[in-house]
């Protein structure tokens, strides 16, 4: 008798997730689980026909930001509208639990300022429900969503939650401290949480300008947190790092040291035997730097056997600035504070007014301004963002322009701001693109002991829109530049991210495994350009961009979104806890099953 399921796609070119030849073949789904591949016989209670199409597994996610928006908001976008069917947030040591009541402003403060979403945004949004880290869990799976969620625990909160105000004056933690840390990381990792994670930049500052709690932790406090995934037997740990080892308030700005710093986070995971990733792009001022943390991870992980994997970017991390976002050159200058209230169009008259322009070019813009990466802006690295352009040449910046026309560049700067009423804007690369080429992205994307990641969605809300990272890897690194087969791409963003995760039950297509996936057309396959959107609680703004060419995602075997957009369905649920060690997920080689019939290998340019 045949047999009934809920889906079949049918005759895709199924791209499987481990970096396999493609081949052609059917995928029926039931229970939300992939139940047959190949030849399938029966019927289904939906069938698509994805002929010429191809058919991947759901993206993974593990580096965003959504742990406010996901206690008010069912539909995860950007991410969801990328292919992305599960994320894991509270990175970079910011999040919402544990806390006290009394609490509730400083992490709001501190989330304000690290990843740009409003404080009204969240005074609105957040009905804190929890206080504990297992009641956070709990509050995510009341609400059902368009993508499954994985929760990190984040150390700020947890510092903040165990020392109080000594946390945020850096203080170091004592051993009393660090054991109730320890335990309240176990704890959360018993109760679902996939690791915890802990910031070392200075560029997490809140608008006041007090830096992350975490900042200057010493090594046993690192070492307590490991230890904690350690007595619960499962979770990653997650960090941000500037690479600066002396823990000290006064040394806020000393040189980074890569060898003493990665040595620490070397140990702590060695020690621990927990799995670790950190944040890993070219930093424009100290371009080679990322080439020695890359040689001194390879002979941890490959000749020690550590299990510590850099995290990067697949193009540069670039602001956005514009009158409609968050953030412009002049956002600290006194005149400009006195425009932010008004409406676009009368703030492009006031901008356009001979004389308020004349003030507010000679104002300053760093000593009012709240922005924690006003030092990293360089008029030289600031061009216009016109036709989607992630790449831009040396001559195309502000300053190039600037020389050439014989003016200056925050002249220039705040023309093509006011020009285009008042929507154009300007695109600053602040990551991985100090010779003007994305040549370290492409040198991390060779490199398979690298993980793809970084798109920070949810986060920045105002100024960074990287959540589209998985279509812009396809596109530009598959489609325009043929530098990587379509199998390589989709690997980096399915079951290579899966296996760090701890998601050993999706990442590929194959039987058994979560009913995860996406229909693509190849030919269509594009982003939009960035927008602004206002629908965040309490009135808020946020920049969102969509893509085509995504003609199904699936969740569990139901349909998310059909040619890019929301089909109203919610299947996504909060995911407790690793599904599998990351030290366990091997990369599969093989066919999806014998019952496939293969094809010819198709390239990135003619996946058809």
């Amino acid at each position: 008798m045949p047999n009934h399921y809920d889906l079949i796609v049918r005759n895709g070119t199924v791209v499987d997730g481990t970096g396999s030849a493609p081949t052609i073949a059917d995928v029926a789904i039931k229970d939300g689980v992939i139940a047959a591949i190949g030849r399938v016989d029966g019927s289904a209670a939906k069938e698509i026909d994805a002929t010429g199409k191809l058919v991947t597994p759901g993206f993974v996610d593990i580096h965003t930001h959504y742990d406010a928006q996901a206690i008010w908001d069912s539909h995860l976008a950007p991410s969801s509208l990328h292919g992305v069917t599960t994320v894991v947030m509270g990175n970079c040591g910011v999040g919402f639990a544990p806390c006290r009541p009394q609490d509730r402003d400083k992490l709001i403060e501190l989330m304000e300022g690290v990843e740009d979403i409003p404080g009204a945004v969240m005074h609105e949004g957040l009905d804190w429900t929890w206080e504990s880290f297992p009641e956070y869990l709990d509050a995510l799976e009341k609400k059902p969503r368009d993508v499954d969620v994985c929760a990190l625990l984040p150390h700020s909160a947890l510092r903040v939650n165990v020392m109080g105000e000594r946390a945020v004056a850096f203080e170091p933690a004592t051993a009393e401290d660090i054991a109730r840390m320890r335990a309240i990381t176990k704890e959360a990792v018993e109760a679902g949480a996939f690791g915890v994670s802990t910031s070392r930049t200075t560029s997490h500052k809140t608008l006041a300008g007090e830096y992350i709690p975490t900042l200057r932790v010493y090594e046993d406090e690192l070492m307590g947190l490991a230890c904690g995934l350690s007595d619960a037997g499962s979770g990653f740990i997650e960090v941000v790092s500037d690479w600066i080892t002396d823990a000290s308030p006064d040394t806020i700005n000393a040189e980074p040291n890569p060898v003493e710093a990665f040595g620490i986070l070397k140990r702590v995971a060695q020690n621990s035997g927990r799995p670790m990733v950190y944040t890993l792009a070219q930093r424009n001022s100290m371009p080679e730097m990322y080439i020695k943390l890359l040689e001194m991870n390879r002979d941890a992980y490959e000749k020690e056997g550590v299990n510590i994997r850099p995290v990067f970017p697949p193009r540069a991390i670039g602001v956005l600035l514009g009158l409609q976002a968050s953030q412009t050159p002049f956002s600290g200058c006194t005149t400009f504070k006195t425009l932010n209230a008004l409406p676009l169009n009368e703030k492009v008259a006031k901008l356009r007014d001979p004389q308020t322009r004349a003030q507010i070019l000679s104002e300053d813009p760093v000593k009012g301004s709240t922005f924690p990466l006003l030092h990293r802006l360089s008029y030289a690295h600031m061009f216009p963002f016109v036709n989607k352009n992630y790449q831009p040449k040396k001559e195309q910046s502000v300053a190039a322009i600037a020389h050439r026309e014989g003016r200056t560049a925050p002249e220039v700067a705040y023309d093509l701001l006011a020009d285009n009423g008042g929507r154009n804007f300007l695109y600053m690369p602040i990551t991985s693109y100090s010779d003007f080429s994305l040549s370290a992205c492409e040198k991390l994307l060779g490199d398979k002991m690298a993980i793809m990641g970084l798109g920070d969605g949810g986060a920045h809300v105002g100024f960074i829109l990287d959540a589209g990272f998985p279509t812009w890897l396809l596109t530009h690194w598959g489609k325009r530049e043929h530098k990587f087969e379509v199998a390589e791409l989709v690997r980096r963003l399915t079951s290579d991210t899966a296996g760090a995760a701890g998601l050993g039950d999706r990442g590929r297509v194959k039987i058994g495994l979560k009913g995860d996936l996406n229909v693509i057309d190849w030919d269509a396959l594009d982003f939009e350009a960035p927008y602004m959107v206002q629908d965040l609680p309490a009135g808020g703004k946020r920049l969102m961009q969509g893509a085509s060419g995504y003609d199904y995602t699936i969740v569990s075997g139901v349909i998310t979104h059909q040619d890019g957009k929301p089909t109203g369905a919610l299947p996504g649920k909060l995911v407790r806890g690793q599904r599998a060690d990351p030290r366990s997920v091997a990369d599969e080689g093989a066919a999806i099953a014998e019952s496939i019939r293969p094809i010819r290998n198709i390239d990135s340019s003619n996946p058809d």
